[in-house]
């Protein structure tokens, strides 16, 4: 135990920002305005630090220094691209920045000191003021506290979660399967206070004003609170196998259900102040680039998704023809050009609402249950049930065509630099096959579930990494310190925040205890076990 005020463990605030990403002349003053009297009137005490919460998970919170650039360094530059998804063509950092795993400290601990800064701290606050009075709100907060700290966690390993706000000032260090039990006994209250109050019919506060995930909706919040654990059940497959089981089968009994149409999903509605902050980072900075992994799959799949996704080249570059064709960028090549700014860009804007959950994703989810045997449903069938959600989400068609298609991922070709060529990783097609090998089917499972859950590169850089699919390009060149991420077996987590060391030892010194394993980025987390069956 680590006997320190909260405030000193918010230090972590005064993070230094880098000023590589160079957008930052958009800083200014929080210009919110917000008065104690103000807090009083139409659930402002309940629904202000509700939108703040919701602004903070896929983060574009204004904290009084401006929007947009921090969500560039909290995961654009780090989960994005790590998942596979997304590069930018610029050379930050004289071309070895996180491309190559040259891991910037700078950019890789803002997700953990803004979230611990800004948000946790106003989710502590609404859990104390809604635990009595507004059970139904409480049990919202409790969903969005998971919501938030999983992805942490994810990212990092051990968090503080559940001594976090303590009166005593005391708080601990929990090792992740500490906080994944935390997650599901949080998400066992908000079930149970919600469902009472479907039930019973009580009068709730209505949050429609305010909730810009699922507008207020509590049976919508209820399906998500089952989806998450349906989720969070999957991530610790192999880590706590009974757990696993039990935890899914609890969400997938559940009467009120799970997301399963496309109407059922999470994401940031465009209001309230909030606006999609890739929009701003690929339409203003034009810093968001298609993948080469995800060129490989796209163009080998012909996924018809593809021109949903991303823009094919709008022009050649020189002699180089490239127009109408769609050309990401390779990791870890340490380029120091500009020229692949004429490759794709992805299709996101400043009003593109941000994805966090989708149903195609719990279809997928569903579908790996059926494999390990978890249900008696099909494991094909709910498969088939995943590629067809996530087309009808995108409005793409062919989908008959494509469940019959063997195509495998391209090759990918640089063309500005041969030396960066690589043979396709990605051997499954889309047709499900239901002689294979389990493993073959997983690889088929979490492949489509990538395409499903992008852009959300979050998720699908833990799912990566859980899974080992789908099968990325590694890094050409690996710069990463003492050659602790090893090429082949990729990057498997964030370090701590350097600025621990320097500001609370006591707290880094259990946090690296807790993560059982040295403190850099080649350390697996706890539900990270290299195999999958």
């Amino acid at each position: 135990m680590i006997n320190r005020k909260i405030a000193t463990f918010l230090f972590i605030l005064f993070l230094v920002f880098p000023s590589c990403t160079g957008h930052f002349q958009e800083m200014n003053t929080d210009q919110s305005g917000i008065t104690d009297e103000d807090m009083t009137v139409d659930f402002n005490n309940l629904g202000i630090p509700l939108g703040i919460i919701q602004q903070g998970i896929y983060f574009n919170y204004d904290f009084g220094k401006g929007k947009n650039w921090p969500y560039q360094i909290m995961q654009n530059l780090n989960a994005d691209m790590f998942s596979g998804y997304m590069h930018d063509y610029k050379p930050h950092n004289g071309g070895s920045s996180n491309s190559d795993y040259n891991l910037q400290d700078g950019w890789n601990g803002t997700n953990w000191g803004y979230t611990y800064a800004y948000i946790l701290p106003q989710i502590d606050k609404l859990e104390d003021s809604t635990r009595v009075n507004y059970p139904e709100v409480y049990a919202i907060t409790k969903i969005l506290k998971v919501e938030v700290m999983h992805r942490i966690s994810d990212m990092y390993g051990p968090v503080i979660y559940s001594t976090f706000g303590n009166d005593d000032g005391v708080y601990s260090a929990d090792t992740q399967k500490e906080a994944y039990d935390a997650f599901f006994r949080d998400l066992d209250i908000a079930v149970g206070l919600i469902t009472e109050h479907l039930r019973s019919k009580t009068i709730a506060p209505d949050l429609s004003d305010f909730d810009i995930l699922l507008d207020g909706n509590y049976t919508s919040w209820l399906k998500f609170a089952n989806s998450l654990r349906m989720r969070l059940a999957i991530r610790i497959a192999m880590a706590d196998p009974e757990k696993a089981r039990n935890e899914f089968l609890k969400a997938f009994h559940n009467p009120y259900g799970v997301f399963e149409t496309v109407k059922d999903r999470l994401v940031v509605s465009i209001r309230n102040g909030y606006q999609n902050p890739l929009g701003e980072i690929n339409r203003i900075w034009n810093e968001v680039y298609m993948n080469a992994s995800m060129e490989s799959v796209l163009n080998g799949y012909e996924d018809p998704r593809r021109e949903f996704f991303f823009e094919p080249c709008a022009e050649d570059s020189g002699e180089t023809v490239l127009h109408g064709k769609y050309k990401g960028i390779r990791q870890g090549t340490c380029f120091s050009h500009l020229l692949y700014a004429s490759h794709s860009k992805i299709y996101v804007n400043k009003s593109t609402e941000p994805i966090l959950m989708t149903a195609a994703e719990v279809w997928f989810l569903r579908a790996e249950a059926a494999l390990r045997g978890w249900t008696t449903e099909n494991a094909g069938d709910n498969y088939r049930q995943g590629v067809s959600t996530s087309f009808i989400q995108w409005g793409a068609g062919g989908l008959e065509d494509y469940l019959q298609s063997e195509r495998i991922g391209a090759d990918y070709i640089d063309v500005f630099d041969t030396s960066n060529n690589i043979e396709a990783r990605c051997k499954v097609s889309p047709k499900w096959i239901e002689t294979a090998p389990n493993e073959i089917k997983l690889e088929k499972i979490i492949t489509q579930k990538w395409l499903a859950v992008f852009p959300e590169g979050c998720e699908a850089w833990a799912e990566q990494r859980r899974t080992g699919y789908p099968r990325l390009f590694p890094v050409k060149i690996n710069n990463s310190k003492d050659g602790c991420i090893d090429t082949e077996i990729m990057i498997r987590r964030l370090n701590f925040p350097a600025d621990l060391i320097d500001t609370d030892i006591p707290l880094y010194n259990s946090l690296v205890k807790a993560l059982d394993g040295p403190d850099h980025a080649g350390t697996r987390v706890w539900w990270d076990k290299g195999r999958n069956f």
